[in-house]
Formats: C-alpha cells, structure tokens, sequence
C-alpha cells in the first residue's frame, strides 16, 4: 500500500486551509466536512469528519482540526468569502 502525505496548512482569508497531498495542492476547505470530501476524491473512500479529525497520516499546520478561524494571510491568499471548498 501506497502511503500518501496529506498537509493542511495553516488558516487563512476567509478560515479555509490550503490542503495538499503530496506536491498536488488540493483547493482550499473550511471545515472538516470539506476535507474529507477531497480526501474522498483524492481515493481515500469511506473517509468522513471524525476520521480526518483522527488519523496521524494527517499532517495539520497552525492548528489541528478544531481550528477553522477566519484571519488574514501574511501572503495574502484566500478563498471564496464563506464559500464551501474550492477545487483547484
């Protein structure tokens, strides 16, 4: 089995994380519901909000995954004003 790593970086624009797995950035999430569908899509089936909040292949940065807060970015990204996750 192929094991993958999944980065949310830390919250910024609008509360969203930028999600990645591996070098692939994802889009942005807002909240775990959000992640987990793109892990879904990413062929991580079955995968919902209390097994993202759980798993260790997770990797979270500037917080875990009860940290969803609406900030300004230093480099100045954001997402959608309190839209739902954008693919990118």
């Amino acid at each position: 089995m192929v094991t993958r790593c999944v980065s949310v970086e830390a919250p910024c624009g609008p509360g969203g994380r930028r999600i990645r797995i591996d070098d692939e950035v994802l889009g942005t999430a807002y909240s775990l519901r959000d992640l987990a569908v793109f892990l879904r899509h990413a062929g991580l089936a079955g995968w919902d909000e209390l097994d993202v909040a759980e798993s260790d292949l997770i990797e979270w940065h500037g917080g875990g995954p009860e940290v969803w807060p609406r900030q300004v970015c230093p480099d100045g990204w954001a997402g959608p004003e309190g839209g739902p996750a954008s693919l990118v």
